[in-house]
């Protein structure tokens, strides 16, 4: 008789969790989970001081990995490994120190191996970047081990 007990598949929300939780950068960024579920994530975090570029305006790296953050959360929360094979972004507005930004990140299309998403990133209501990103969605689970 088998006593190993069966792993079950994370939620959405446990595996977003996970990922923060082990992601360091992530962390530095100083992202805040805002909602989750399955096919979408929403981010929050606020520009500082350190994130900003020799014209006082935030590095453009900063604004795109805040992107790709919400990117690979929202394209894992299936329960299946998924990881960047392509990404890209358009800065459409610049950003300053102790401006707050929020990124949502959708599902725009899903097959077997590949998922199409779309971030948005927004200063208050108006739109300051546009991320388009490609994930491999691998055979591995997210479970709780």
């Amino acid at each position: 008789m088998n006593n190993k007990p069966q792993s079950k598949i994370l939620s959405p929300k446990q595996i977003v969790q996970k990922m923060l939780d082990n992601d360091s950068f992530s962390q530095w960024l100083g992202i805040e989970i805002v909602t989750v579920k399955k096919d979408y994530c929403k981010l929050k975090m606020k520009i500082r001081e350190e994130m900003l570029n020799g014209m006082k305006k935030a590095q453009g790296g900063i604004t795109f990995s805040f992107a790709d953050s919400a990117f690979a959360f929202a394209s894992n929360t299936r329960g299946r490994k998924s990881v960047s094979i392509e990404a890209s972004i358009n800065h459409i507005e610049a950003l300053d120190a102790g401006d707050v930004i929020t990124a949502e990140a959708e599902m725009e299309s899903v097959k077997n191996k590949l998922g199409f998403y779309i971030v948005r990133v927004r200063k208050e209501e108006k739109l300051v970047a546009l991320f388009k990103g490609v994930v491999y969605r691998t055979g591995a689970e997210w479970i709780d081990e």
